[in-house]
């Protein structure tokens, strides 16, 4: 028997990698999952962009049918939720972008523009959805 370093004789038993099981969550790590959700919740996003413009080239009953998704409840909790996905993607690409620049590296740091980054997606997310609402006379 083969041990991990090539050598014949008995097997090293060499410690595993630690999983995210031993590590206790923290913002940093937390944010980084969460702009890796918000990426694919882009993904996702896209595709529903094209098949509502491809509805719209299709004619009035296929794009009424995708404006009757997207007024139902789900259809305008996703819009919302894909809404939010864009600005903290962009909040927190602006962070990654500083980082690149090697600059918010501190853990204190990292922490404040971490949540900035929540506050002002959060902010820029109700901001449009109120302007939305305001323009068609929603509210």
């Amino acid at each position: 028997m083969a041990t991990s370093d090539g050598k014949s004789g008995s097997r090293v038993e060499r410690p595993l990698s630690p999983h995210l099981q031993v590590y206790r969550p923290q913002l940093t790590s937390m944010l980084s999952i969460l702009h890796r959700i918000a990426g694919v919740a882009l993904s996702v996003g896209t595709i529903v962009l094209i098949y509502w413009l491809f509805a719209i080239a299709s004619g009035p009953e296929a794009f009424a049918q995708m404006q009757a998704c997207f007024s139902s409840w789900i259809g305008r909790l996703l819009l919302f939720g894909w809404t939010f996905a864009l600005f903290y993607h962009l909040c927190n690409g602006i962070r990654h972008l500083f980082w690149d620049a090697g600059k918010g590296y501190e853990l204190g740091t990292a922490s404040k523009s971490g949540v900035a980054a929540i506050i002002v997606a959060i902010a820029l997310t109700f901001g449009v959805w109120f302007c939305a609402y305001s323009a068609v006379g929603g509210l």
